[in-house]
């Protein structure tokens, strides 16, 4: 029988008629801010922009290899799989059902039926992913056609594991990684990449990244079992997964749960647009994940290590691009939301002008409700060019006898209001 490794090592020689492996690059403008040597592995660069296309394939070849007679696919997926999907049912000739939330936006869609042409049918399905998801389940039994899931699948793991097995390859001779960063969603790619390196016996100190409105493999770690979470942050969709895949997990589960990152949504906003700025890389935000964790490390413990970010994917829609911006800013400090009881009398807003500095500027003005017939609620927006303005700012409105509400951070009223 033959081991894990090997197994991957023959997807990945097939996976050549594909593409060519992606580039493990260092990265110079991260190798100098963290003192580190730092080498991304580019999943963003693969034919789909993202590394489901290998999952996809591998699940494909082995199941036409098994002599598997079906001539339709399934998938469920608003993302990266169904894009994946898409491309490997073209290439194999296969006709595929790609089931997605009617809510998905369009730019998704016409890339997935941009990948399948006239080999994929797409079909939209309910407001969430688990409603769709169901629908493709039912659509599979009806028709018999062939499921193919996204990561929860020995197929699709020893797929997603030719990114470690390329990596071994393309690191020096006989050398590994002294830190090995990997993003979790559904798990497939951790659960991959971290089985070959153990099976060809390549030491690397792993460390994992997930949404911290989705932590489902942290949670699972400590509680010692699958743990499905109650409500998960859809911000970060290529990793918001309630809960981590049963074979993923059986493969993850010895690990400590200290290993697994828990990755702020916003601050991860901010590595996003710093990577876009200055390294011109346009990722999505679970490709972000795996570069985003080097903030949480001290600088003396990293100097001089030699560390692999996985870049899973670079599927950014760019209308999502204020969202994200907003969340940056918010991130560092550099914009407030506030609710000023403001009085209702001329000069008023001049008054209040007049204690902005030169670096301060009005980025939202909008009466919410006038409590009393002397006083209106207002929201205000204010950005600056460095976060410590907004101490000054404090102290001017307490000494002018301002009175107002912070609620950048409070995100019951944020949510409603800005």
């Amino acid at each position: 029988m033959t081991s894990f490794a090997e197994r991957v090592s023959t997807a990945g020689d097939a996976l050549r008629a594909l593409f060519p492996a992606t580039p493990l690059q260092e990265n110079d403008y991260l190798s100098k801010k963290y003192g580190a040597r730092v080498l991304l592995k580019r999943e963003d660069l693969t034919p789909v922009r993202s590394y489901k296309i290998r999952g996809a394939f591998n699940f494909f070849r082995k199941a036409i290899a098994a002599g598997n007679d079906a001539d339709l696919f399934v998938c469920a997926s608003a993302g990266n799989h169904a894009q994946g999907f898409a491309f490997v049912c073209r290439h194999f000739g296969k006709k595929g059902v790609v089931f997605m939330p009617v809510t998905t936006p369009q730019q998704k869609i016409d890339k997935t039926k941009l990948f399948g042409g006239a080999f994929v049918e797409i079909r939209l399905f309910g407001d969430f992913f688990d409603d769709c998801y169901r629908a493709s389940l039912e659509f599979a039994e009806t028709s018999g056609a062939h499921m193919v899931p996204p990561f929860d699948h020995k197929d699709i793991i020893e797929g997603q594991a030719t990114v470690g097995w390329e990596i071994a390859e393309q690191m020096a001779a006989g050398r590994s990684a002294d830190m090995m960063v990997l993003p979790v969603g559904g798990g497939g790619l951790s659960a991959g990449i971290t089985q070959y390196f153990h099976d060809i016996r390549r030491d690397a100190r792993f460390v994992f990244a997930e949404p911290a409105g989705a932590a489902s493999l942290a949670t699972s770690l400590a509680s010692g079992r699958r743990v499905k979470l109650d409500a998960v942050d859809n911000f970060v969709d290529g990793a918001a997964v309630a809960e981590i895949g049963r074979e993923p997990f059986r493969h993850l589960k010895d690990f400590p749960s200290e290993a697994v990152h828990r990755i702020p949504e916003n601050r991860l906003c901010a590595t996003m647009i710093e990577m876009l700025n200055i390294e011109g890389v346009v990722l999505e935000p679970a490709g972000a994940l795996a570069i985003d964790v080097l903030k949480d490390f001290p600088r003396k413990d990293i100097r001089g290590r030699t560390i692999v970010c996985v870049v899973s994917g670079g599927n950014f829609d760019f209308e999502r691009l204020p969202d994200v911006k907003e969340r940056a800013l918010r991130f560092e400090g550099l914009k407030k939301y506030f609710v000023f009881r403001f009085p209702q009398r001329p000069g008023a807003l001049r008054d209040f002008l007049d204690l902005l500095g030169p670096d301060d500027d009005i980025a939202r003005f909008e009466y919410l409700k006038k409590s009393a017939r002397n006083f209106g609620s207002v929201l205000i927006g204010i950005e600056t060019k460095d976060r410590k303005n907004f101490d000054v700012l404090a102290r001017r409105f307490h000494e002018a006898g301002w009175a107002y509400q912070d609620i950048t951070d409070n995100e019951t009223i944020a949510g409603l209001v800005i």
